[in-house]
């Protein structure tokens, strides 16, 4: 969408290079690009297959049709991308309609004027080759329609256009040929063809297209807001688009659609000024056309300010903006409580609900709100409303069989009322509920669940409906499971995956950023270099504050600065507490209890340990219940009660092996050995060999863990610790092997500090 007075393109609006204000007054009109198709349409007639393929391309969106590549309410196009989709679609007509073109662009006004007549022929007789009332009849109609209101004036003009129009292509392939004959380049042109096919619309395409008719405005309008929608990455770059809406607001300052588009494309940087901005125009405009009069009578006037209120206060939240936002969705609840508008009402008690959850916590606003959606048949709302409560509840410790419940009554008004894009939804509200719950094996059945479901949902020609948020946080989940495996090379695709479906400047890539930043951080303190593992906390608190402090927590107590690690863990508990993120709580009482064993102060460590545990067995967060309880095993071991120690690890060790992380599983099997070994001091001879042999075996699995995520540190530790034991049964041979390779570990990593005992991770 060039400036319309570089156009080469006829418009039937423009008089001396000027367009006139209601440049979208005219639905349609014709362009040498919609005459390149009338051609290809009566080459395909005179072919006599014109009926039956033409209403398959434009029924079905995923044909692989002509029509279906260059719709005829598209963008225009120039000849050599048009022949190229002939080409690759109609081979056989390819030449006839090049022809064609050529007789008509060289011929002379009169041959123009003929073509025009032998269209309408196609609607005579008792039999006509195209019905009136279909797809391509409409379409032909149009054109011949609006052919035939052009002044003789208009008719040179469009007549010149599609000279210069078949001129301009034909220059192009000339340099084409000879850059042909210069380079072998035959692979790289199919390749080139094939995508340029594939892709809905191109910069390129849309910077050299002519101006628009209200028809072409409209698809385009839509066909952005469907891939910003579902496949953000097919859409136009948001500086792209904006200059192409800058572009028809330019011509049009009232069309509306426009205005909301910019809305979403704003949306996509963050830009809260700009949304703002084009949301208020948005409604202003709509208000000033009369398009909500028009449709709902006396009413829409009223119904444009209370859905504005509405939609400001939904930008103000997501912006943070809470105290605007309570503002603006007063103003909303007001005008709808005028109006007697129970829908608008609904919507404003769901947003209530999310503005009231930042200063108390309830749910009495979300169960009312879910009831009224049900009782005035708001599928979409009350689903949304169940899986708002459902997450709640998660958060609040519910046993996952009765949120499974809820969200099974949730599907089943997704599948009632084909609710798609909410069944993606639920399906990744399960993925993350058993990853809280620390039913690894579960969450992993769920994401390959959607994976494959969204694999199969085509939404448009090359555009398939996985770049939804959904997607997105299932994906992240699978590359931290597959990380925390040791499968770090599969992570890595996954990531990669994941950056060319969301890049950094589209709305949900902060998640995958986050996810990678983690696992990088993880791999860095699993190989000792702490260095690169504090060089990744700025980016982990950039996306979030919460993480980023912990982890640099995490980092301090590896370089054995307790105290300032200390103050930091404090700090982030009181903030956790108050905010009531549970998970993270635990996991720096953790934290601070190994901080407590590292100070040799093990008396205080059992205290906080047990907080924990209560903690995570009332909040039915299984996993971390089990760590907590190997925390206290250790805790027993270092207190020289080795053999509750062992008693109690029965419990927990089964889970840690089943869903937990390799590293977890490591150093439990680690923490086993330990406890046998201290446990057979006081056993007879043979029974102690028994006892030690065991604990090698056990030291074996750990040490296949501990090498599989690449941890030098902790494959440091089962070395010298299985080199004592082989010295102790006087198996001289492997205890020099073990000897020998701790050596070569312990050259390379820096010293620990501590002792070894005093050290569960």
């Amino acid at each position: 969408m060039a400036s319309v007075h570089e156009s080469l393109y006829f418009n039937p609006m423009m008089t001396n290079g000027v367009v006139h204000a209601n440049v979208f007054g005219i639905k349609d009109w014709v362009t040498p690009y919609k005459m390149a198709l009338l051609v290809l349409l009566s080459e395909l007639g005179r072919a006599g297959s014109l009926l039956l393929p033409l209403l398959q391309a434009f029924s079905n969106p995923s044909d692989p049709m002509i029509l279906c590549r260059c719709p005829p309410q598209g963008p225009d196009m120039p000849l050599s991308r048009l022949r190229k989709a002939i080409e690759e679609s109609c081979p056989h007509l390819a030449s006839s309609v090049h022809i064609r073109l050529k007789l008509m662009a060289e011929g002379e006004l009169k041959d123009m004027e003929q073509f025009f007549d032998d269209l309408s022929d196609s609607f005579s007789g008792t039999e006509p080759e195209v019905h009136k009332t279909s797809v391509v009849g409409l379409f032909l109609r149009h054109m011949i329609l609006a052919y035939n209101k052009l002044s003789f004036s208009q008719v040179y003009k469009l007549y010149t256009a599609l000279q210069q129009y078949f001129q301009n292509d034909e220059k192009k392939s000339g340099i084409d040929e000879n850059d042909m004959e210069l380079t072998n380049t035959e692979e790289q042109e199919g390749k080139m063809e094939k995508e340029e096919l594939d892709v809905p619309l191109r910069e390129e395409e849309v910077s050299c297209s002519g101006p628009l008719s209200q028809k072409q405005a409209e698809y385009f309008l839509s066909q952005q807001a469907s891939l910003l929608k579902n496949d953000e990455t097919k859409a136009l770059t948001p500086a792209s688009l904006q200059k192409e809406l800058n572009n028809l607001l330019k011509f049009n300052p009232d069309f509306a659609e426009a205005h909301y588009l910019s809305y979403l494309n704003s949306l996509r940087v963050q830009d809260v000024f700009s949304s703002t901005h084009s949301l208020l125009h948005y409604f202003d405009r709509l208000i000033l056309t009369g398009a909500e009069s028009k449709s709902n009578g006396d009413e829409g006037y009223g119904r444009s300010l209370r859905y504005a209120a509405l939609n400001l206060a939904a930008l103000h939240c997501r912006f943070g903006h809470y105290q605007q936002a309570e503002l603006a969705l007063q103003e909303a609840i007001r005008i709808a409580q005028e109006s007697n508008d129970h829908v608008c009402l609904q919507h404003c008690l769901s947003w209530l609900y999310i503005l009231e959850q930042k200063i108390f916590d309830s749910c009495v606003l979300l169960e009312h709100s879910v009831n009224k959606s049900l009782h005035f048949g708001l599928p979409y709302l009350a689903s949304l409303g169940i899986q708002s409560l459902v997450q709640r509840r998660a958060f609040a410790g519910k046993a996952a069989n009765k949120l499974m419940d809820a969200l099974k009554d949730s599907d089943l008004l997704h599948w009632k009322h084909s609710l798609s894009e909410l069944i993606d939804i639920s399906i990744a509200q399960k993925t993350a509920i058993w990853r809280l719950y620390g039913r690894s094996t579960m969450a992993l059945q769920q994401a390959q669940t959607l994976l494959s479901m969204n694999s199969l949902e085509a939404v448009n020609v090359g555009v398939q409906q996985n770049n939804t948020e959904s997607f997105a946080v299932v994906l992240c989940h699978l590359a931290e499971l597959h990380a925390e495996q040791g499968y770090f090379a599969a992570a890595s695709e996954i990531l990669k995956h994941l950056k060319e479906r969301f890049p950094p400047n589209s709305q949900h890539a902060q998640l995958w950023m986050l996810f990678d930043q983690k696992i990088q951080f993880e791999r860095a303190m699993n190989d000792g270099r702490y260095h690169i593992a504090d060089s990744l906390v700025a980016g982990i608190t950039a996306l979030s504050s919460i993480e980023g402090v912990y982890r640099k927590a995490i980092v301090l107590k590896a370089q054995n600065q307790m105290s300032e690690a200390h103050k930091l863990l404090q700090k982030l508990l009181i903030h956790c507490q108050k905010i009531k993120n549970t998970e993270m709580v635990i996991s720096v009482l953790l934290s601070i209890a190994e901080l407590y064993w590292r100070s040799s102060c093990h008396t205080i460590a059992l205290p906080v340990l047990l907080q924990a545990l209560a903690l995570s067995r009332e909040y039915s967060l299984q996993y971390l219940a089990s760590e907590t309880v190997l925390n206290l095993a250790f805790s027993q071991l270092i207190l020289g009660i080795p053999e509750q120690a062992l008693n109690i690890l029965h419990m927990a060790i089964e889970p840690v092996l089943a869903h937990g992380a390799v590293l977890d599983k490591g150093c439990a099997m680690f923490l086993v050995a330990k406890c046998q070994v201290a446990s057979a001091a006081s056993y007879a001879q043979q029974k102690k060999i028994e006892a030690l042999e065991s604990a090698i075996l056990n030291l074996n699995e750990a040490k296949t863990y501990f090498a599989k995520v690449d941890c030098k540190e902790q494959l440091r530790d089962v070395l010298y610790f299985q080199a004592r034991l082989f010295h102790t049964l006087g198996k001289t041979q492997e205890r020099n092997k073990c000897a020998m390779l701790f050596r070569q570990l312990h050259q390379e990593l820096p010293a620990h500090g501590v002792p070894l005992i005093n050290a569960f991770k």
